[in-house]
């Protein structure tokens, strides 16, 4: 299958700090794949610049074909993204929020795709709730239906399930699975590793900035180890994933 992202070389340092260090790694369509690094380890720098949200300091990297550096406007038209910390408008409720997203990616029968969403994530009575007065995890809801409004080929998604209940990851953990089966590719950072082994089909480990390891989860569930095992042999058993 084709890469839809492709990073190669790739580094952003800030000052002397090198959040990410000469990364190389290729996503196939149909992944669920996931970035799995301890807290500081570069995962959410890379989601950065895979998005076209921050340039790199060196190296190339391109999403569904486009240069992230050349055209980050174009990369985000064509991807979903849900940043770790959720930020919606404050001024707008979530309903009106989801409507300017349709506005903005030119989504036709957005009100029937909001619709669907929000008795999906069973937050339909907060539809009118300015996203200032919504909780943590309502915000959550809210980007994650507005990441995935236009069904986009690929979408990015910074710790995927940190604000939700467990009823609420069981549903997302399947709809993500479902969305794959059906020929999208999700791209994930995380350093909950039990999401990780449960959901991914393939891992990428990242400790200081460098890429440690990259590979099927199968190949490490195969040698009867859990991805937890593996990851902390990965990056040393002193580091808090």
């Amino acid at each position: 299958m084709a890469a839809v992202i492709s990073a190669s070389q790739l580094s952003k340092y800030f000052g002397d700090v090198k959040a990410v260090d000469e990364v190389s790694l290729d996503v196939e369509e149909g992944s669920l794949f996931g970035l799995l690094g301890p807290n500081g380890s570069g995962k959410t720098t890379m989601i950065r610049v895979l998005t076209g949200q921050v340039k790199p300091t060196a190296g190339r990297a391109s999403v569904l074909g486009i240069d992230v550096v050349a055209h980050p406007v174009k990369v985000r038209e064509n991807i979903g993204i849900i940043p770790e910390q959720e930020t919606p408008p404050s001024f707008l409720t979530a309903e009106e929020y989801l409507a300017f997203v349709g506005k903005v990616r030119k989504i036709a029968g957005v009100k029937e795709k909001a619709d669907w969403w929000f008795e999906f994530l069973e937050f339909s009575e907060k539809r009118d709730v300015l996203c200032k007065d919504l909780s943590r995890g309502t915000r959550q809801k809210l980007m994650f239906a507005q990441a995935f409004l236009h069904h986009p080929p690929l979408a990015l998604i910074d710790e995927p399930l940190i604000n939700f209940d467990p009823v609420m990851q069981k549903t997302v953990k399947e709809y993500l699975k479902e969305y794959v089966r059906d020929g999208g590719t999700i791209f994930i950072s995380t350093h909950i590793l039990e999401i990780a082994e449960e959901i991914c089909s393939d891992v990428a480990i990242i400790h200081h900035g460098r890429l440690v390891h990259t590979g099927p989860v199968t190949a490490i569930l195969s040698r009867q180890r859990h991805l937890a095992d593996f990851f902390l042999d990965a990056v040393g058993k002193g580091s808090h994933a």
